[in-house]
């Protein structure tokens, strides 16, 4: 086993030599074919949009936060002697310790409220969200109607009931993948 960290070790220094370094693996959403397939065209369909195009797009998205959140990488030096030290601990919440999830929008010459999420985002929540604040900014924002919303593929953004709302008030989604 002593000589298999050594070894370990002549390939670690070798590498570090050569340029190489240890990190963690970047964390990147697995896509699948069609979704690679859809924001291609997505790409295709857009790539000739101008400045004053994109002007003309309310971005819009929802995020949680963790209150307490620790990821288990934190490390600590200590002797086996103090591993109940206060400074060799780490406290732990219950079910995570909470979160906080919010729903925002933007655009090149408005700024939307920044809306705390308080139930589960479904689509009859997400419908109430849209209502109450999506249409009053987009009639302030795009008095003339050419303007679009964007919203990610998230499910309640898809739903029946959600794209309904969105024809039944003239706004144009901007579809993204």
């Amino acid at each position: 086993l002593e000589g298999q960290t050594i070894i370990n070790r002549q390939i670690s220094c070798t590498l570090h030599r050569m340029g190489y370094g240890s990190r963690r693996p970047v964390q990147t959403p697995l896509l699948s074919a069609v979704t690679k397939i859809k924001r291609l065209q997505f790409a295709q369909e857009h790539k000739d949009w101008t400045v004053e195009h994109w002007k003309k797009v309310m971005w819009s998205d929802e995020s949680r936060f963790q209150l307490h959140h620790a990821d288990g990488r934190v490390r600590i030096w200590w002797k086996q002697h103090e591993s109940m030290h206060p400074t060799c601990m780490s406290t732990t919440f219950q079910a995570g310790g909470g979160s906080v999830m919010v729903w925002g929008m933007f655009s090149w010459h408005d700024l939307g409220h920044l809306i705390h999420v308080e139930q589960c985002l479904n689509s009859t929540t997400y419908l109430s969200i849209i209502a109450d604040h999506v249409h009053p900014i987009m009639l302030m924002a795009y008095p003339n109607g050419d303007g679009f919303f964007q919203q990610d593929n998230a499910p309640c953004h898809g739903a029946s009931i959600v794209q309904e709302w969105f024809q039944e008030h003239c706004i144009r989604a901007l579809e993204t993948q």
